[in-house]
């Protein structure tokens, strides 16, 4: 098959959740014999972070990025609430780039195309007026519950107010596109329920995160015994929202109180008010770092304190991988298949963090017990090579639906 891969970031370097989702995806694919282009928008911001492009993939598709200024200014953000555009999905439009989309569209052929995510998809109708291919959605989470899910979490009226606004909007945006495709992808379970309530009559697939296990190769003795850390996206605002959470909750319990362990904050983007969270030698605000996998490698308990947000994580999935010990709510660990107290621990209040950290941080024979029971459930659901079938299973079927 010919298959086309839009999406709204460059998945290099993959560093974060939806490059590596995308990668993972490709690598899948050309290693079953099909042929793969990727068409990627490269925000402004993402120019800012070291390229480290993997040379052996990129020599086996066709590569194009386009440059495009995704960044939020006040002045259109407040413009937006008076002319009811939908500013966090308008701003990942641009012309040349779908001049350019529709021009590759109509001369390759594709079999499928798959837009990855609902920023990808301002491209939709144009690409529809082109191509007889198949069009697939793929959802990395549902947006506008993303935005449900924060706008609860806001105690100020004022912010609570514009955050149901913005969901209500992008709700309406999103069952828009949902119902165009010719087939619907979710990595979870409740996604894919979702799907079907709003009205999808196309086939609609789970398809979970697939991560090549090979990469994934722990050495317990690298590891540092007792600590905790997380590791994310801080341009994603549930990271952030849950990450200070955390932060202003057990700051003086990590530092002076029961909890006395070092805990590391590491991502990309870290608001620079973050740093008034650092203790030294006790909280350590890293920022990027080079070798996220090391990085993992080197601590031993992974927080994952989701308020919002929706989808699969894939840090937990990698997590998992790695052995770690992780402690997550239950938002954060949605569509993972787990069994609470055996390959992960689920964690809703701040009691139930408090009691989880402090079992787990005197405990070090059971963090490595949950650590090696979660690489099993990883080989188990997880393994790209098996995720990857199922997507070319899916394929098919979409393909020969309208047979």
């Amino acid at each position: 098959m010919k298959i086309l891969i839009v999406t709204h970031l460059a998945p290099f370097p993959q560093n974060s959740g939806y490059p590596i989702v995308v990668g993972n995806t490709i690598r899948g694919l050309i290693a079953m014999g099909h042929e793969v282009a990727l068409f990627s928008l490269h925000p402004k911001k993402q120019r800012h972070h070291q390229e480290q492009q993997p040379d052996e993939l990129l020599k086996q598709i066709k590569f194009y990025k386009h440059y495009i200024d995704t960044s939020i200014t006040i002045g259109r953000a407040i413009s937006s609430l008076f002319n009811r555009k939908l500013y966090t999905i308008d701003r990942y439009y641009n012309a040349d780039f779908e001049r350019l989309l529709v021009q590759e569209v109509k001369l390759g052929h594709y079999d499928i195309i798959q837009f990855e995510g609902l920023f990808a998809t301002p491209y939709l109708q144009a690409v529809r007026k082109a191509t007889t291919a198949k069009l697939i959605y793929r959802a990395h989470h549902i947006e506008h519950l993303v935005w449900e899910r924060m706008a609860h979490q806001k105690h100020d009226p004022v912010k609570r107010s514009y955050l149901k606004m913005i969901a209500k909007r992008v709700k309406k945006y999103e069952l828009q596109q949902l119902l165009q495709f010719d087939g619907l992808a979710a990595f979870t379970a409740q996604d894919r329920e979702l799907m079907t309530e709003y009205g999808a009559k196309v086939p609609v697939e789970v398809l979970p995160v697939g991560i090549d296990l090979s990469r994934y190769e722990p050495d317990l003795s690298k590891t540092e015994f007792p600590s905790l850390f997380f590791l994310g996206a801080m341009d994603w605002m549930p990271n952030r929202e849950g990450i200070e959470w955390f932060l202003d909750t057990f700051s003086k319990e990590l530092t002076d109180g029961d909890l006395r362990v070092r805990f590391y904050v590491a991502g990309n983007d870290i608001p620079e008010r973050f740093d008034d969270y650092e203790v030294m030698g006790k909280i350590y605000i890293q920022g990027e770092v080079d070798d996220a996998l090391e990085f993992v490698n080197s601590k031993a308990i992974m927080i994952v304190p989701l308020l919002s947000g929706g989808g699969m994580r894939v840090k937990i999935v990698e997590g998992m991988a790695m052995q770690k010990c992780i402690i997550s709510t239950s938002l954060g660990a949605e569509g993972i298949t787990y069994e609470n107290g055996k390959n992960i621990i689920i964690a809703n209040t701040q009691e139930e963090f408090h009691r989880a950290i402090r079992r787990c941080i005197s405990d070090e024979s059971y963090c490595k017990r949950i650590g090696l029971n979660a690489r099993e459930q990883v080989q188990k659901n997880h393994e790209t090579n098996m995720v990857t079938h199922k997507l070319v299973d899916f394929y098919q079927q979409v393909l020969s639906a309208s047979v």
